[in-house]
């Protein structure tokens, strides 16, 4: 009896263990079909597929819009900024935009960032740096911390033109901003500017000159120690412009934009 029970035992073990090896051959068969058909499928995706996408225009309407602004977290909140009409938000991909920025002193924006760990964050900067005969002055940075919904003014008031802002990856505290002047004359607000505190304080890095402006400036995401500015001589006149010379060009910082 007991010689039958063991024997019937290992039957059925013998038969478990069958079972098993065929869900897992079984198994491994799935996943190397699911592996073929993901490679199938990633090989369609040629450009030719996607290639008559087209962009449309999702508004906002009547404005000369020269500043954008978004975060990976929530690809449907899209900040847009006019040359002379402020600053429109939407939430729904660009079905429905909002004016956020009229109750502001200034109505021209020339730069807007969304801090990269902060959503919340938002910066704009203020003044046309797509330079022509006509075109407008601004007073500064501002600050949100709801999303873009409201604004505080954070200073730079006499900086006329900013054309770029970037925010540190990690510190949302840390922010350069590149400043163009009024360009109407020599002046000592431009350059780079940095503030470590979120805006209470700043401090000018890069200054070439009075008749030079930073057009521009880049952040290294991977190392935000690493910056580059683009720095332009302008004048302009009511009869000319004078634009470029000697303190002009590309500047590099490994130091975050510590001033040398």
């Amino acid at each position: 009896m007991n010689g039958i029970q063991f024997k019937r035992r290992f039957l059925w073990s013998r038969g478990h263990n069958s079972l098993w090896k065929s869900l897992l051959i079984l198994w491994w068969f799935a996943c190397g079909l699911s592996s073929l058909a993901f490679l199938a499928f990633s090989q369609k995706l040629s450009p030719e597929l996607y290639s008559t996408l087209k962009y449309r225009h999702i508004g906002p309407e009547g404005n000369r819009v020269i500043a954008i602004a978004g975060h990976s977290s929530n690809p449907n909140l899209i900040l847009a900024g006019a040359a002379s009409g402020g600053i429109w938000r939407s939430v729904d991909g660009g079905l429905n935009w909002e004016p956020v920025f009229d109750d502001q002193d200034v109505s021209s924006i020339g730069a807007l960032a969304i801090a990269p760990s902060d959503p919340n964050i938002v910066w704009a900067g203020t003044g046309e740096t797509n330079i022509r005969s006509s075109i407008s002055v601004g007073n500064g940075v501002y600050k949100s911390t709801d999303g873009g919904i409201t604004w505080q003014h954070m200073g730079l008031e006499k900086t006329g033109r900013i054309g770029r802002i970037v925010i540190h990856p990690r510190n949302p505290d840390i922010v350069w901003v590149a400043a163009m002047g009024h360009c109407y004359g020599p002046q000592q607000e431009r350059g780079v500017f940095k503030t470590v505190d979120g805006g209470k304080t700043w401090k000018r890095v890069l200054f070439t000159g009075e008749d030079t402006g930073a057009s521009d400036i880049a952040i290294d995401p991977q190392n935000p120690q690493n910056l580059v500015a683009g720095m332009w001589p302008l004048e302009i006149k009511t009869w000319q412009r004078k634009s470029g010379g000697p303190n002009g060009g590309v500047f590099l910082s490994h130091e975050g934009g510590k001033p040398g």
